[in-house]
């Protein structure tokens, strides 16, 4: 719903996720090399650490923000997201107060209320102006973050146990990991971080945005449509349900 509606509302949809963590060891993937030349790692190499990639998407431009670190607790990650959340709603227009303190409020509860676990929002709600997907992490519920994205009219919207592809930015992730590691061997955490921010810094020149469903989806319920709806449940027949005689 975040993907197909919350653009069309005036809502900014961003996605966010930690990617890694990465090891310093020969990574697998195509590099170019001269013909006949392909780059041979050696069979031994020493754990010297590992790195994590803090990772911020924009769905409609394809725009990527990220950071890398070498570990994720909730006192990486909280300051980055406020601060990196924090110059995005600068750059957004402000939405102006148009409904009262309960319509502001009962606003919020519609994207709040298919969430798994429910949170206390604020007498008088700041108007809505941004959609968050993030994993269902613990880290990520603390009272102090959740009282941050409140009052700063960010709604955190926790893809379900099991349901991380729901989250966008897992898409992204992929790209820059194979863009800035495949078929190479990183020593330590540092090279790591530096080549996946470059990867994003390469993207970010001429980003692709991203579609929820596209072409694809479009295809399946096509093909859907063809077929025939059974009462009761998902399942569908390939033809069509005589009636009974009589």
């Amino acid at each position: 719903m975040a993907y197909r509606q919350g653009e069309s509302l005036g809502l900014d949809v961003w996605c966010e996720d930690e990617a890694g963590p990465f090891q310093t060891r020969p990574q697998p993937g195509q590099k170019w090399c001269p013909i006949g030349q392909p780059e041979r790692f050696d069979h031994t190499f020493i754990r010297q650490g590992t790195a994590k990639l803090l990772t911020l998407f924009h769905p409609r431009d394809g725009v990527v923000k990220v950071k890398g670190v070498e570990a994720t607790p909730n006192t990486t990650i909280h300051p980055w997201l406020e601060d990196t959340l924090g110059k995005i709603l600068e750059t957004l227009p402000e939405r102006k107060r148009q409904r009262s303190a309960a319509g502001e409020r009962a606003l919020w509860e519609v994207w709040q209320k298919d969430m798994c676990e429910q949170f206390t929002l604020p007498e008088k709600p700041v108007p809505l102006r941004l959609l968050l997907v993030l994993d269902n992490l613990t880290g990520h519920k603390s009272h102090h973050l959740i009282s941050w994205f409140y009052n700063h009219g960010v709604m955190p919207l926790f893809t379900p146990l099991g349901g991380s592809w729901l989250n966008m930015a897992e898409s992204i992730q992929r790209i820059i990991k194979r863009r800035g590691l495949d078929g190479s061997c990183p020593t330590n955490p540092e090279d790591i971080m530096h080549w996946l921010e470059n990867a994003a810094e390469g993207w970010n020149k001429d980003p692709t945005p991203f579609v929820w469903g596209g072409k694809r989806a479009a295809r399946r319920h096509r093909a859907k449509e063809r077929h025939h709806k059974v009462g009761g449940s998902g399942a569908y027949a390939l033809r069509p349900i005589k009636r009974a005689a009589g």
